[in-house]
């Protein structure tokens, strides 16, 4: 059932709406991405323009963490709190964007919208460039209330129906507040094919497709487990050609570096995702029937990917200031390497009684980074790690900080630190809550101020976890040898609030039918001890040789929190491939 009613031929594609297309070729559009996170290459909008053709460019500069920073900005300075980077790229680009035809797309209103839209027209009166520019709004909830107290951004994750709007009204430029990452190319698709909230399956390849472009170069070799295949130096971004049946060619300019192959889109459809249903508010797309295809240099094929009605809720970002953190690194050289550990730390914690003012949190930590005899004294030492939290910036502040300067003299040989200790700094925390998409009212604001409701999914469905498909043959039992899971496997790891997905592919048939079945959740706990305790869910996807792992409360409460020395789990991957297995000899 979906929405109260069956499923069946109403709820696949319908016919498309006749429109102008919003590029010169009916039949295909050219969206390309320069922007994956605030702070991204600041001269990629330049290069992607320049580049090759364009139709759409489109830029992610929001994730947990910058609604944070925005958050924050918003304090100070109720004007704020858009990503400015995006305006420094227009001062040189968006001439360049007018004259080559190209609509900008882009997140970087963040927390204001229609401000960034405004500073966006007094920048084109500037550069004596004639630009139409809308926004979409609708997505900040927090003059709402009822979130709790100190909650600085609330934020429902928007579908690309607002983009769209803005893009078929003539737009030059859409600014959005908080959009699913992938609808910057959705919402792009929907305007040029047409598209109706019942062409399930054409939306669902956009959305497979603006998941793969959304993180910039890490679709074009960036952060790949098998760098050394391409050349890195300064990979390009991609870029999608994106057809009317959803389907989509991922590629990138000529001559820019990196590569883009089977292996790079894949692990990048891996990225931040967790089942086979990968719900957004226009569609549920199905990763379990993602089909890729390598077509030749630098170009895969996206095909065949089914759509579900999207869930009946939208998933909605809260922020809020979680607290003080403190934190200091003790170095710890040579031998008696835990002696000396033992004893810091009870010089601090016996610092902490003697003040009567202990922090709520004490975490400590030891990294053996060092070498017995060691050429190199970095090599010979060991890093031991605090990290204290609190409500009261007091008990992270002296108490710490002056507890470790107070040791120089009369603590283990060597002692010395890495960075002088300070006061302390205020930590954030990120929840995800999901609100009814049908009070969500979100809206398309028109270069001439016309503002036009989009209407939430009239037809809706659960999300449900489907069951583990058949998995493949087993190899044959026979002779293994010992050594590191990335031999013969990929990963890409990263956060989702205070979980972490860890995405595992095989890069042959044959390492396929190994790693599906030895790759279990206990063995994935037994491989990373850290997530013994923990809440480890598998997902098998098999068109993609891939396994995707969700570990939850491995990040505590987000990003933000600095619960762990790598808060957004981007290597997590690669601990697991470092991790040493019998493999079967037929895999070398």
């Amino acid at each position: 059932m979906i929405g109260g009613r069956p499923v069946g031929d109403a709820g696949r594609a319908q016919p498309p709406t006749p429109v102008r297309p919003i590029g010169p070729d009916p039949a295909t559009l050219r969206i390309g991405n320069a922007s994956g996170f605030y702070g991204d290459r600041f001269d990629a909008l330049r290069e992607m323009l320049t580049g090759g053709p364009l139709d759409v460019l489109t830029g992610d500069y929001l994730a947990e963490l910058t609604m944070l920073i925005l958050g924050r900005d918003r304090l100070k300075d109720p004007a704020r709190g858009y990503a400015r980077t995006f305006l420094r790229q227009l001062e040189d680009g968006l001439g360049l964007a007018v004259e080559r035809g190209v609509r900008i797309v882009a997140n970087a209103g963040g927390l204001n919208p229609a401000g960034l839209a405004d500073a966006v027209r007094e920048l084109a009166d500037k550069v004596g460039v004639s630009v139409s520019v809308a926004h979409v709004e609708g997505d900040d909830l927090l003059a709402r209330g009822g979130w709790g107290e100190g909650v600085l951004t609330a934020n429902a994750y928007l579908g690309g129906g607002g983009i769209a709007a803005c893009l078929r009204a003539g737009a030059d430029v859409v600014v959005t507040g908080r959009v699913t990452d992938a609808a910057l190319v959705s919402g792009a698709a929907q305007a040029h094919f047409g598209w109706r909230p019942g062409d399930l399956d054409q939306l669902a390849g956009a959305v497979a497709a603006g998941h793969v472009l959304e993180c910039g170069a890490q679709a074009t070799g960036g952060n790949y487990s098998f760098f050394g295949d391409h050349d890195l130096l300064r990979p390009g971004f991609p870029l999608a050609e994106i057809a009317a049946d959803g389907s989509a060619v991922i590629t990138k300019h000529p001559g820019t570096g990196g590569a883009v192959t089977t292996g790079t889109v894949t692990a990048q459809l891996l990225y931040e995702t967790s089942g086979a249903r990968y719900a957004g508010p226009d569609v549920t797309a199905r990763l379990d029937t993602v089909r890729l295809t390598e077509e030749g240099p630098d170009r895969v094929r996206i095909s065949g990917v089914r759509g579900e009605a999207p869930p009946p809720t939208l998933k909605t970002g809260l922020t809020r200031l979680g607290g003080w953190r403190n934190e200091v690194t003790f170095v710890l050289t040579g031998l008696d390497v835990t002696a000396k550990a033992v004893l810091v730390r009870r010089q601090m914690e016996a610092a902490f009684d003697a003040a009567g003012n202990r922090p709520a949190e004490v975490r400590w930590t030891l990294a053996r980074t060092d070498h017995a005899d060691a050429e190199v004294q970095e090599e010979a030492s060991a890093l031991l790690r605090l990290v204290v939290r609190d409500a009261d910036q007091d008990a992270v502040g002296r108490v710490v900080s002056g507890a470790a300067v107070e040791l120089a003299l009369a603590s283990y040989p060597g002692f010395h630190v890495t960075a002088p200790p300070g006061r302390g700094t205020p930590y954030g925390v990120f929840e995800a809550v999901a609100v009814d998409a049908a009070g969500v009212p979100q809206v398309a604001v028109l270069a001439d101020g016309t503002r036009v409701a989009i209407p939430p999914a009239s037809a809706t469905r659960e999300v449900e976890k489907l069951p583990d498909p058949e998995l493949p043959e087993p190899l044959p039992v026979g002779a293994t040898r010992r050594g590191p899971l990335g031999l013969v496997a990929g990963a890409r790891s990263g956060d989702k609030g205070g979980s972490a997905n860890v995405g595992v592919w095989a890069r042959t048939d044959q390492a396929w039918r190994w790693l599906a079945h030895e790759l279990t959740v206990e063995r994935f706990r037994e491989l990373l001890p850290e997530t013994a305790e923990l809440p480890v869910d598998r997902h098998v996807l098999p068109n993609l040789r891939a396994l995707n792992f969700v570990v939850d409360g491995l990040l505590g409460e987000g990003v933000a929190a600095q619960a762990r020395f790598d808060p957004q789990a981007k290597a997590v991957g690669e601990w697991l491939r470092a991790r040493h297995m019998d493999i079967p000899e037929v895999l070398f």
